[in-house]
Order: C-alpha cells, then structure tokens, then sequence
C-alpha cells in the first residue's frame, strides 16, 4: 500500500534521487486512488490523476497542476472531483473549459463592462448623451467590477435616494431614469445574461416624489450679481453662462459648440440638426452683446471647439464651475443651469411687440408637423429683434441707468 503523500515528502523528492534527464519517475499518493505527485529532472513536482477518461480505452494520466501551485489537499480535492465527473460520464476537461468561459463572460458580463458598451453604442450618438453619461456613471464607480446580474433592487435604492437626501430630487429622478434605461437594454441585447431589471418595480413617483417642473427664474438683483459672477470665473465658463443667458439656448447647444457653426459677419449661428433636440437645424441671431462675448474667447490651433481645454473636446465640468459661481454670487436661493433658460424666455414675454411664436422660436421650440412642412419660414427678421432688444434689457438689467434721485441738477443763471 502506498504511503500517504506528505509536504515533507513533496518536498524531499524534489532535492534528492531525481530521474535522468527526459525521464520521470511516479509516486503514489496513498490517500486518493490514481492520484500521483510526477517528478521532473528538474525537480518540479506536478499533480496527475491516472483514470480512464471518456473516449479513452485505457487508463491516461491527465495533469492537476504544479506543486507550488497547487497545494496537495487543493489537488486531492481535485482529484476527488475528477472522479466524481467520470462517475457521472463527465469529461474533466470539458467541465473546465466550460468553466473558464462561463468565468469569461462573467467578466465581460460585469456591470462596468456593459456600461461602457452603453455609452459607447448608446449615449454618444444622443444629443444629451453627455449628461446621461454622467449620471450612468454614478453606478459605474459604485459597481463597476461586480456581474451585472448581481445588482440587486436595494443597490439601485441605495444610490438615488442618496441623491434625493442630498436635497438634490431632480438628480435622482436623472439617476433612475438612466439606469432604468440602461437595464432594459442590457436585457434586450441578449448577450450580457441579464433576464430582469432591478428597476422593474421601482416607481419615480413612490421613491422620490412627483417630479415638479421647474419655476424658477433669476430676479434682476440675481442676473446683474450673475453677470459679474462670470468675470470672475474667466474662461471657458464666465463667458459660457454669458451665452446661455444671452441667447436662452440649451446648456449643450452652447458647450458643445463649435467656430464652423458661427457666421459673425452675417451675425449668425446655425446650430446643426444633429444638436437640437427637434433634429432640425436652428439659427440663432447674434445681437452686439452675444458678438462681444465671442470676441474675448481663444482660438486653438488645434480643435474648433468655443469652450474647451484643448480646443478638441468641449468642456463638460458643469458642477464645478456652477458651484463655483454660486460661490461668487453668494446665492442664497438655489437655481440650476437651465434656469438661465427659463429666465431668458420669461424675459422675453416682457418686451413688448414679440409674438408668443416668434419667442418661442428663438429658443428653439417648433412644432415638426408645422415648421418642417407647411411654415418653412425663417422668422429671421423677428428673431433678430426679439434678441436684440433681450440683450437691451439684460444690458439695463446688469448696468442700470442712474435713479433720478441720484441725480444732480445743476442750475444755471440767466
């Protein structure tokens, strides 16, 4: 009877009495029937298991592993379950292969894996691909290593109402939507093993409230400290919330602008259909004020981005730079990017002479059924004077003419 493998006894046939070169010499192990520690002239010691494997007349050797790195209770415990394969007329080898790829789509099918395919395929080709990028990614450095199919329901709690306590509920409603997105295309792909989508139950309404829609715009106190605000940002952002306030466009419309887009001796920008929300090509008058605010701006050699580092990626680091103007303004009430918007059309409405179509208009609001088909129309005359007299007012707004209290009659003798 075979003794009982120790590693002591590993270890000594691996120094003492070794085989001549291109032979190897067997010895049993007394402990696992077929179980054999082979020694090399080297002294490298491998686990094999003698057995008749499938397809196989005669009983084979067949390798465990190294000794080092396969500990001897680890290539017993092997053994046993070789055998106990081959009891059930299973190939060990099989079983392993099957193993390493099921191990390699557990690795692909991690969820920071099919993330990146999402934006990629996904978000990157959107108008607002950018900012759902940004709230995917939230769950992507919280999970971005684990299987996809092991995010769970109170994972995806977890990070929303977080958000939600945070005082930021707009945020949160942005960080379910997303991810309820993400989820349902995993599972319409059919390759990353996802059958259900831990957003399937959830509801906005329960978990974080109705979303409200926004009211908020600046008071002329706010817009004029905010006009001051963005001297003190500087480049690319001071001048950046100046656009947004000036033309009312989208905060993505005007970040991701590029110099291609701008006429400035016909004092016109033509955002391209790609861009706009309605997938059509939007021309937006330049008033005086919006041509100066461009004129401060750098050229790069490189790029034709208006707002970036490098001039060939815009900008995208909003929270930062918004917080920094709140700082700047010292903002006592709250108010998001869009707001700037909001505020632009609100103003509008104040200026007499402007039709409710033609401001519309300015900020990029059509109806496609109408304006695509039957009114082709540019409206160009009355949108340039629609923003026009908005950079008028705003300019009233951010350096006020002096009160007639504070002014001083002089007299003058006869």
């Amino acid at each position: 009877m075979a003794r009982r493998l120790t590693d002591r006894t590993l270890k000594a046939l691996g120094k003492r009495n070794l085989p001549q070169p291109g032979k190897t010499r067997d010895v049993d192990d007394g402990v696992v029937p077929g179980l054999k520690a082979r020694v090399m002239p080297s002294g490298e010691i491998s686990f094999v298991l003698v057995a008749r494997y499938p397809r196989s007349q005669n009983p084979t050797r067949r390798s465990l592993g190294l000794y080092g790195q396969l500990s001897l209770e680890a290539a017993r415990t092997k053994a046993r379950a070789w055998h106990e394969l081959l009891r059930r007329g299973r190939d060990p080898a099989e079983q392993e292969a099957q193993e390493r790829l099921a191990e390699q789509r557990k690795r692909a099918n991690t969820f920071g894996a099919a993330a990146e395919d999402f934006i990629r395929d996904k978000l990157n080709h959107e108008r607002q691909g950018v900012e759902a990028a940004r709230d995917l990614r939230v769950f992507l450095s919280a999970w971005g290593a684990r299987p996809l199919e092991e995010i769970t329901t109170a994972d995806v709690l977890a990070i929303v109402k977080a958000a939600k306590n945070r005082g930021s509920p707009y945020r949160a409603h942005s960080l379910l939507t997303v991810a309820r997105r993400f989820f349902n295309w995993a599972i319409a792909q059919q390759v990353y093993g996802l059958q259900a989508a831990p957003t399937d139950r959830l509801r906005a309404a329960a978990i974080i409230g109705e979303k409200k829609s926004r009211t908020r715009i600046l008071a002329d106190a706010e817009i004029r400290a905010l006009w001051l605000a963005t001297d003190k940002l500087g480049y690319p952002y001071g001048p950046l919330f100046k656009l947004l306030l000036l033309t009312g466009q989208r905060k993505s419309e005007v970040a991701d602008a590029s110099w291609g887009e701008f006429d400035l001796e016909r004092k016109l920008w033509t955002i391209p259909a790609e861009r706009m929300k309605a997938d059509a090509a939007h021309i937006v008058p330049l008033s005086d004020a919006a041509i100066k605010v461009l004129a401060t701006l750098p050229r790069f050699e490189r790029g034709d981005c208006l707002f970036s580092v490098n001039g060939t990626k815009p900008v995208n680091g909003f929270a930062k730079a918004k917080s920094a103007l709140d700082r700047a303004m010292k903002v006592e009430q709250p108010f998001c990017t869009h707001d700037l918007r909001r505020t632009m059309r609100t103003g509008l409405s104040a200026i007499p002479g402007i039709s409710d179509l033609v401001r519309e208009l300015v900020i990029g609001h059509t109806k496609p059924a109408l304006h695509r088909v039957y009114d082709q129309f540019s409206y160009l005359p009355e949108k340039t004077h629609a923003l026009d007299a908005w950079a008028a007012r705003l300019q009233a707004i951010v350096e006020p003419p002096p009160s007639a209290e504070n002014v001083i009659r002089l007299e003058t003798r006869a």
